[in-house]
């Protein structure tokens, strides 16, 4: 589900000292599809052994890297030079929307403050990322469901390896946004149950439930009932959703 606006102008900020290497190429493709990444820098101690591994990804990539020491210990200096360039950007006015690439929850007030700006915020990182920054964000992207093993995994057929289960509170969350947009019979079109998801629970995607798609995520799901509508002048059909009565 893409919230992405035409035109929409990205800045790329990486976190180097908190994200793997190997999700770049797939993150990268990810982002794309929300918008054009027009700056991209990653922040690090290049000094360190644990980054060489970035060096290649970052020229296939044309990922700045912005050099970071550590002034003192047990402090991250890192973070403060991310969020010192995301201000900087922001009053630069070159840019819709910032991508912030983190498992770290340091982030959450910057994202924040990004969003009362009227700025779009794309958040990217780990699973184990805390849910401060998760909901400070306006769409949460977990890098595990990128990973190309993960994806190739279910090739040719829908279901896939998934990172979540549904629970209760996740159903009660679909049923209750499926019944706020339903008509006087219960359909809700799909695209705005959708979205609707989306802003109550920004990490909410079907691909962490093992599905490309939100059609046949509530297609595998036996609480919901799947109608297509045929759209008129086109071949296109429009997919609705309600709830499965008594």
């Amino acid at each position: 589900m893409s919230i992405m606006i035409e035109n929409t102008k990205l800045a790329v900020l990486i976190d180097g000292d908190n994200v793997p290497s190997k999700y770049i190429k797939e993150m990268m493709e990810e982002i794309t599809k929300y918008g054009t990444p027009t700056i991209k820098r990653i922040y690090g101690d290049w000094t360190k052994p644990h980054l060489i591994k970035w060096k290649n990804v970052l020229l296939e990539n044309a990922i700045s890297p912005i050099q970071q020491y550590g002034y003192t210990t047990g402090k991250n200096a890192t973070d403060s030079a991310m969020i010192i360039d995301a201000m900087d950007i922001l009053y630069s006015g070159d840019v819709n929307g910032f991508c912030l690439v983190s498992s770290d929850s340091d982030f959450t007030k910057l994202a924040t403050r990004l969003r009362e700006a009227g700025k779009v915020v794309y958040g990217i990182g780990e699973k184990k990322t805390p849910d401060p920054f998760i909901v400070a964000c306006d769409k949460f992207i977990y890098l595990e469901i990128l990973n190309p093993t993960l994806k190739n995994q279910g090739k040719g057929k829908e279901k896939k390896a998934s990172l979540q289960s549904i629970t209760p509170t996740l159903m009660r969350l679909l049923q209750s946004t499926v019944d706020d947009l339903g008509d006087d019979e219960g359909w809700a079109f799909l695209g705005d149950v959708g979205s609707l998801i989306m802003k109550k629970q920004p990490n909410f995607d079907p691909r962490n439930f093992g599905f490309e798609k939100m059609t046949p995520f509530f297609k595998s799901l036996k609480e919901f009932e799947i109608e297509q509508r045929d759209q008129p002048n086109t071949r296109h059909k429009l997919i609705y959703v309600r709830n499965k009565r008594g």
